[in-house]
């Protein structure tokens, strides 16, 4: 589903990946580990081709990412669903309408938008805050909303960077446990984290990056 080819990603003179190559199978899931500055956002980044690798091939569903138009990376990023630390939700635009922005891009009818996302709500949980805005939600509740957003339009991929990361204990496992339950449909979850405890508890398949190099690939792995 996904193959990194000899890909390497520089800044300058400064490596952020340098010539790696992986296969993750559709369904996995998957944790990408390692210090900060290892390369584990720029991964992702060549995943949504916000970025493209200085030298590699990426190759998604059989499609190579790296050669596609501009006006096709919209339908890539369709097949992907992006969950970040911060949560990037737009204050001005209540839980309900955070989520259903993804299916106006789309161009979904009105119909079907209150529809799917009234399903993905409840499956998060957070229905009862359709109508409030971010800044009224908790930290675990706008974590909700944006995983909400990011499988509402029911993605082959999600990609999750650091999105326990600003959580306690308690609300991160919480989240992990959604992200399970997504994987569980079949989806592939590739989640960057610094989290010890969750990816030891696991035991999914943990790509340890160092320098920019893949230094470890377990199917049942560790943090350390």
């Amino acid at each position: 589903m996904i193959i990194f080819e000899s890909v390497s990603k520089k800044f300058g003179s400064l490596p952020a990946l340098d010539n790696i190559s992986l296969d993750i199978k559709q369904g996995e899931f998957v944790f990408i580990v390692g210090p900060s500055g290892a390369g584990k956002s720029t991964l992702l980044k060549i995943l949504t081709r916000e970025m493209l690798p200085t030298n590699g091939k990426v190759t998604v569903n059989h499609v190579d990412i790296t050669k596609i138009k501009d006006r096709d990376i919209p339908h890539l990023r369709r097949k992907v669903g992006v969950v970040f630390q911060d949560f990037k939700l737009l204050d001005d635009r209540t839980v309900f309408e955070n989520v259903a922005l993804t299916l106006e891009a789309q161009g979904k009818a009105d119909e079907e938008i209150v529809k799917m996302v009234e399903h993905t709500l409840k499956l998060v949980e957070i229905w009862d805050k359709r109508n409030l805005f971010p800044r009224q939600l908790s930290g675990g509740e706008q974590q909700r909303t944006a995983i909400a957003r990011a499988v509402v339009g029911k993605p082959d991929i999600v990609l999750a960077d650091e999105p326990t990361g600003d959580l306690d204990p308690k609300t991160a496992w919480g989240v992990i446990q959604l992200l399970n339950e997504i994987n569980s449909w079949g989806t592939t979850v590739i989640m960057a984290t610094h989290n010890q405890e969750i990816v030891n508890t696991l035991k999914r398949r943990v790509i340890v990056l160092k320098t920019g190099k893949i230094t470890r690939d377990s199917k049942e792995g560790k943090y350390e």
